[in-house]
């Protein structure tokens, strides 16, 4: 019977590399990139990293944007001055790009 690759690096470790693998601290800023760094690469702003393809779907970026419009409603008046600020600057380049891609393709 085939251990667990678990078993056998311990819990955090990366059974392929070896290695400890990387999880983000547990800050509320962690939360905004996990949906930041996806919109980014649907608005085609950057490559997949873990395939280096360039994908572009501005259907799922909208959904990201709406979800980080949701976040910043449901925490109003509960972050921390600089956890704001983070939240909107992000809302604010995905946006920006978002009507600049959209835009483009109307004309």
């Amino acid at each position: 019977m085939a251990e667990n690759d678990d078993a056998k690096n311990g819990p955090g470790e990366d059974a392929t590399q070896g290695g400890e693998a990387f999880l983000p601290p547990l800050k509320f800023s962690s939360l905004v990139v996990l949906l930041y760094f996806p919109a980014l690469m649907q608005l085609g702003l950057m490559d997949d990293p873990g395939s280096g393809e360039h994908r572009e779907n501005l259907t799922l970026a909208r959904r990201n944007i709406d979800l980080l419009d949701l976040l910043r409603d449901k925490t109003k008046g509960n972050l921390e001055p600089q956890e704001e600020k983070f939240l909107e600057d992000a809302l604010s380049q995905l946006k920006l790009a978002y009507l600049k891609k959209t835009e483009r393709l109307k004309m």
